[in-house]
């Protein structure tokens, strides 16, 4: 919103409305989350920290300037039930420094440190009771859809890349017949006039979808160790990338760091770590199960000298437990768990895990995790959960030279 200088200027120049709000400095946390919030629950809006109440521009001091838009981006994120979907920029208007916060309107409803705000006008208000439940009532329509299928905030067509979304859609087809192909397969969404690239659209179809929706990639770490210790920290990548680029990186990373030890006997007898079968298995499920609408965690993936730990965000949905997971399967994203059961792997891989997809679709998944671990290290992975993270721990098989012949 307001994205050339000039558009900025003039809405400086006419002063606050119910789309823009001036901030002389940056306020305390809780009241910068209110007017978030406001802006959220009503038609989205722009909030200008360095400018006064009368459109005079301040400025801010360039050594504060990385600190003040860090503490939008997190600290007022976190003052905001669910969190809001922003974008900072740093702007020079008349040779002083200013950050620009542009708030989209959101199919959510939040609730922010103070209560239920929205905008009127120049000022943000608490909302009444009636209020509020209208505003629910009117927005319910959305959560119906799952998550995966609504529309990303300040995205549109061009945010999917051709040569991703290809993958899913008919070969050859005309550019307009393009289009309606990628909103019937839900990569993307029609927001009243415009077009919104989908969460999985993103997830699947965006070179780098934390650049769009934050902290949705994996990150792996090895220590040569049994502590998250930096004393032992050997290896650290973040994979950030569409998912199934993802789940094959932090594939590889496991792979390095899967010792295999060997004995002579009659032959030769190896023994990896890990089975990378499972491994794999686990990875998928922590991509297609994970809660992409809780932005302040991502997927981890923790490797130590003799296990491995993988979190996924995200409580147990449809009333699951952590016992029912052997035996009950429910899918969190139905439409990325379609897009990657449509996604081939490539020859040498999909001979390693035995299958043509990234998906199979049987449920067979954490099955294959606990039998085939066990199979190996003689004892059974752990699903365990902490708040709303699911942690899976993987123990590693001992080595064959330990073993006494």
């Amino acid at each position: 919103m307001f994205d050339s200088l000039t558009e900025l200027l003039e809405k400086i120049y006419l002063g606050e409305d119910s789309t823009i709000e001036f901030k002389r400095e940056l306020p305390e946390r809780k009241e910068l989350s209110d007017e978030m919030a406001a802006f959220a629950n009503a038609s989205g809006g722009v909030i200008l920290i360095g400018v006064g109440d009368n459109g005079e521009i301040v400025g801010i001091d360039r050594e504060s300037l990385a600190r003040a838009e860090k503490t939008v981006v997190e600290k007022c994120q976190d003052s905001i039930t669910p969190p809001v979907h922003i974008v900072t920029e740093k702007r020079r208007i008349d040779e002083k420094n200013v950050i620009k916060v542009d708030v989209s309107r959101s199919p959510f409803v939040h609730q922010s440190a103070n209560g239920y705000f929205i905008r009127q006008g120049s000022t943000k208000r608490e909302m009444t009771t009636e209020q509020l439940g209208r505003l629910l009532q009117n927005r319910s329509q959305v959560h119906r859809m799952a998550f995966d299928e609504q529309f990303v905030p300040n995205t549109h067509r061009d945010t999917l890349s051709k040569s991703l979304y290809q993958r899913f859609i008919t070969p050859g087809v005309a550019e307009g017949e393009e289009e309606n192909l990628l909103l019937k397969r839900r990569l993307l969404v029609k927001e009243g006039e415009n077009y919104r690239a989908s969460v999985a659209g993103v997830l699947m179809c965006h070179q780098k979808p934390d650049d769009v929706l934050y902290n949705s990639f994996i990150q792996a770490v090895y220590y040569n160790g049994v502590e998250k210790d930096a004393n032992y920290q050997i290896d650290a990548k973040d994979f950030n990338g569409p998912l199934d680029r993802q789940i094959v990186d932090a594939f590889k990373f496991v792979q390095i760091y899967n010792r295999v030890s060997a004995r002579k006997e009659i032959g030769r007898i190896e023994r990896p770590q890990y089975s990378m079968r499972a491994v794999f298995e686990a990875l998928v499920n922590a991509v297609v199960h994970r809660d992409y609408s809780k932005t302040g965690s991502k997927i981890r993936l923790f490797m130590f000298a003799d296990r491995l730990e993988l979190y996924s965000p995200g409580a147990l949905g449809y009333t699951l437990t952590v016992e029912d997971l052997p035996y009950n399967q429910a899918t969190r994203n139905e439409l990325l768990a379609r897009l990657l059961s449509e996604t081939t792997l490539d020859e040498d891989l999909g001979a390693k895990v035995t299958r043509q997809h990234f998906l199979e679709r049987r449920g067979e998944g954490v099955g294959i995790i606990l039998n085939e671990s066990e199979r190996l290290s003689g004892k059974t992975p752990q699903y365990e959960l902490f708040g709303e993270e699911l942690r899976l721990t993987v123990f590693a098989a001992e080595s064959l030279q330990r073993v006494a012949p």
